[in-house]
């Protein structure tokens, strides 16, 4: 992804701003260890500011957006590829939530190398540490 200084500058803004990072560990008994590990970096903008957001979303080149039925559009950036480009780009510039992203690039360097369930439990262990960080429900860690 080729940004400028300052277009990567903007993108880090918005996300220190109006963004979210975190990492979903949902009950899934189809997944092997019956956990869904879903990381995501979203980005929020009132559904007033509609036009304005598509164009983000456009020049972003990354993620799916959508608008929520509470007045909110959304893009989230899901797909590993895409959130270690987006982590790559904003990194640099990001303030307020650089321990997120730093957190979120630890997680998924140890999703990619679960092997067995000690190392599963490593990482719901990582997953956890957002509750620190974010404004997020206390709960204690997972066991697969």
């Amino acid at each position: 992804m080729k940004f400028t200084p300052t277009e990567r500058a903007y993108i880090a803004g918005f996300l220190d701003g109006d963004g979210s990072i975190y990492v979903q560990a949902k009950k899934n008994d189809t997944y092997r260890y019956g956990y869904q590990v879903a990381p995501a970096i979203v980005f929020f903008q009132s559904a007033k500011s509609e036009k304005l957001f598509r164009e983000f979303y456009e020049f972003l080149n990354l993620g799916l957006m959508r608008k929520r039925n509470d007045g909110v559009m959304e893009i989230t950036v899901g797909r590993m590829a895409e959130l270690l480009q987006l982590i790559e780009v904003v990194k640099p510039y990001t303030r307020l939530k650089r321990k997120q992203l730093e957190l979120l690039e630890q997680i998924l360097e140890a999703k990619e190398a679960v092997g067995d369930r000690k190392s599963f439990s490593n990482l719901l262990r990582l997953i956890d540490g957002y509750r620190n960080l974010n404004y997020s429900k206390k709960r204690n860690v997972l066991t697969p």
